[in-house]
């Protein structure tokens, strides 16, 4: 038996998004022609943007299609600080925590780098929270020159889960606009955008007023995401050409990938009540399962508010590629929670920036859960752990 846990990389396309898919594909039409043919691949759109808009609270208008995340989070973060610099040209600082997903982070030290961007980085604690004073201190001390703050809804690699209602609240208070990466968080915490932008007192430009998303994330096929950005935002397009979708992304939409999202979406919101508790009733026992085993093991992030599917561990003595290597050898696939880059492993830089040592960022497993999950899978895992453990210490650590 193989068993897939890195279900926060990518979860298995769902069935019912598969056949959105391939039935979208006999669609002959361009959905930005004006014939029947490109009225039907429109229709499919425009049905998938209303849906998706009901699954994350917010008007239909306001969904952007994109290829995914990364593309996403970009059209946030450069479109938002480049508006903002038009406008004014001190209002050029970027207020990001230290544990964001490098799809920020590189956005932003890009922006820094090329486009004299301002960054304040906002340290988080010991279980991976933001330092929702120092960010409150930062927004007063720096006053107009912030031209967005950027967060994680819940970190990718330790699960933990940020006090958004919080932050949309300092973030309205102080008027500067916020970005919400939710590509994690997505299906496994309820989305409403437009109640956060209403409890927390948005106006215009100010509070939340984009929100990121990935289909691969929760059952959709690869290469398809989406931005929700208010009608009141102020964002520059990343990509100009034929002006569709509100002018903010332009280019012809990939009306089956869309269809399949959506779909994928309903679905996710349709079953959250009952896969939620299931996933949070796996995530538990798997956790004290490796307590058990592995008393030496540490759990990182918040050990309570957490996200449903994910496991963290760091295993002292041991380096996080070997024993994903050997785990992979025992038909087991987990993720390490570090970046790779180039085929060399670094260290985790959110387990770095929540105080560990090179050593101990470089020790994680994650394990994530997802809705094809079964205990026969963990079971699996289970059993293949204590042996990794064993001969990954062995191997010893070169950090």
């Amino acid at each position: 038996m193989v068993a897939y846990l890195d279900h926060a990389a990518s979860t298995p396309v769902r069935p019912e998004a598969t056949k959105a898919f391939t039935d979208a594909l006999v669609h002959a039409g361009n959905p930005s022609s004006v014939h029947r043919h490109g009225q039907a691949a429109r229709a499919l759109v425009e049905d998938a943007r209303e849906y998706l808009a009901t699954v994350v609270g917010c008007q239909p208008i306001e969904v952007i299609f994109t290829s995914g995340g990364t593309e996403s989070i970009n059209l946030a973060l450069v479109g938002l600080f480049r508006a903002a610099v038009e406008k004014d040209a001190k209002r050029n600082r970027i207020v990001v925590p230290e544990a964001e997903h490098h799809a920020t982070l590189d956005t932003v030290l890009w922006l820094q780098e090329h486009e004299g961007a301002v960054l304040e980085w906002i340290p988080v604690d010991a279980l991976g929270r933001i330092d929702v004073v120092e960010l409150q201190d930062t927004l007063e001390r720096a006053g107009t020159a912030v031209a967005l703050v950027s967060m994680l809804w819940a970190n990718n690699e330790v699960g933990t889960i940020q006090p958004v209602a919080e932050i949309a609240a300092l973030a309205a208070e102080h008027q500067v606009p916020l970005h919400i990466d939710a590509v994690s968080a997505f299906g496994h915490i309820p989305i409403n955008f437009a109640q956060i932008r209403t409890e927390s007192s948005a106006t215009g430009n100010a509070g939340l007023v984009a929100l990121s998303i990935s289909g691969h994330k929760f059952g959709s096929v690869p290469g398809v995401g989406a931005l929700v950005v208010s009608r009141e935002a102020q964002l520059e397009p990343l990509i100009h050409g034929g002006g569709q979708q509100r002018g903010l992304r332009s280019g012809t939409l990939d009306a089956p990938a869309i269809s399949s999202m959506a779909i994928a979406a309903l679905v996710t919101d349709k079953a959250f009540e009952q896969e939620h508790a299931r996933l949070l009733s796996l995530r538990d026992a798997t956790i004290a399962k490796i307590q058990e085993l592995v008393p030496s093991a540490v759990l990182s992030g918040d050990p309570q508010n957490r996200l449903d599917n994910n496991v963290n561990f760091t295993f002292p003595g041991c380096q996080s590629d070997s024993l994903l290597f050997l785990l992979d050898a025992m038909g087991v696939s987990v993720s390490t929670g570090s970046a790779c880059q180039a085929g060399v492993a670094q260290p985790s830089h959110v387990l770095l920036a929540m105080g560990h040592d090179q050593r101990g960022a470089s020790s994680a497993l994650r394990i994530s859960l997802g809705h094809t999950t079964t205990q026969e899978e963990l079971d699996e895992f289970l059993a293949a752990l204590p042996e990794a453990v064993e001969r990954a210490r062995k191997a010893g650590t070169t950090i």
